[in-house]
């Protein structure tokens, strides 16, 4: 596993749709949960916030996002048949247009999650 001191190291490694993807989704959680910190965790970027907010990481044909089990379990009905998913993590396709209303709507929801503990 590489070593990053910051995501903006992770995210330079990569360029194309892959680096535009992984800007934005940094962008949308700066903007709805401006408190958050930034950090690499696990060696991929990750919001903190009370405790981990949501992680997010590019891959050869997807991007990986990872708000965790209660942050999928609440979005079920959204990404069930549309995107590859497990317990607390969500793949979405290089090759489809990004979900972003969805991801939005996801961050907020793990947002007031972590503003409660």
């Amino acid at each position: 596993m590489e070593e990053y001191q910051n995501i903006d190291e992770y995210i330079n490694q990569f360029s194309g749709i892959t680096k535009e993807r992984l800007i934005g989704i940094r962008a949308l959680v700066k903007e709805i949960a401006p408190e958050a910190t930034e950090k690499i965790s696990y060696g991929i970027p990750t919001f903190y916030l009370n405790g981990n907010l949501v992680h997010f990481a590019g891959y050869k044909t997807h991007i990986g996002f990872y708000p965790g089990a209660k942050g999928v379990a609440a979005f079920l009905d959204d990404v069930e048949g549309k995107y590859k998913y497990s317990k607390g993590t969500i793949q979405f396709p290089l090759n489809e247009e990004m979900p972003m209303d969805l991801i939005g709507k996801i961050v907020s929801f793990r947002t007031e999650e972590n503003r409660l503990k």
